[in-house]
């Protein structure tokens, strides 16, 4: 298959997502009166997750979703924080968007096709604000002609709303769906979305996880340094087809 446009997912799959969240979460929940021990981070992370996959579905929207994780957990916790839930919501975005540590490797693959002559872009449900300051921090900054953020497009992965507005951001036209490869580590939202829209898919599984999906991605991977073999750049590897 021959690909010229690459569309990646952000949040762990380029960028190291729980780093991030460690960081801006302990600082939060610190500045908060909240004790951040690793029940609280496993409590909010349960939180937040859940409500992401309620995002994918259509059950809330992002805004409600960013004070709604922490109201969630002060009650879950039973504790009166010393700022307003908005107030540490907004905290909590500011600094997550300090987070612009990236999975290994990452860099070194974005180069490498880019340099090829490949068209990259970012495909993300994340906060707008909170993404674009990560990549923009980031050694990725340059590498994207395009950034697509849910909230720009008023679509979440998996809905093809947003994929249609990524390839009219990169002057693509349906014909053109075949020359397109998205790679991300989600099932529920990269994976099932490119399916359902008809572009080829690779699922960046690194810690082996099981395949929920009654549909098969196209690639499944372990590192990242494999998409260069997908798209012949170089090098060999056990890729899962």
């Amino acid at each position: 298959m021959t690909y010229t446009h690459l569309l990646f997912d952000a949040d762990d799959t380029l960028f190291d997502y729980p780093k991030a969240e460690n960081h801006a979460l302990s600082r939060t929940l610190t500045e908060a009166g909240i004790p951040c021990t690793d029940d609280v981070m496993r409590a909010y992370q349960t939180i937040n997750q859940q409500l992401w996959r309620d995002l994918e579905q259509g059950l809330v929207t992002q805004v409600t979703l960013r004070t709604e994780r922490f109201a969630r957990l002060v009650k879950e916790l039973g504790v009166t924080p010393r700022s307003q839930v908005e107030e540490i919501s907004e905290r909590y975005l500011e600094l997550l968007g300090e987070g612009t540590f990236l999975l290994e490797g990452a860099t070194e693959l974005c180069r490498e096709l880019q340099e090829a002559g490949f068209h990259l872009a970012i495909i993300t449900n994340g906060i707008k604000k909170v993404q674009v300051s990560r990549i923009a921090g980031s050694a990725l900054a340059q590498m994207f002609e395009a950034v697509i953020v849910s909230e720009d497009t008023g679509y979440s992965k998996p809905h093809p709303g947003i994929f249609d507005y990524a390839f009219e951001a990169l002057g693509l036209r349906p014909a053109d769906k075949s020359r397109v490869l998205i790679v991300g580590d989600s099932l529920t939202s990269d994976i099932k979305g490119g399916l359902n829209y008809g572009i080829d898919t690779c699922w960046y599984n690194p810690n082996d996880r099981p395949n929920t999906l009654n549909q098969q991605p196209t690639y499944e991977i372990r590192h990242l340094a494999e998409v260069k073999t997908l798209v012949g750049v170089g090098g060999s590897s056990s890729v899962d087809l």
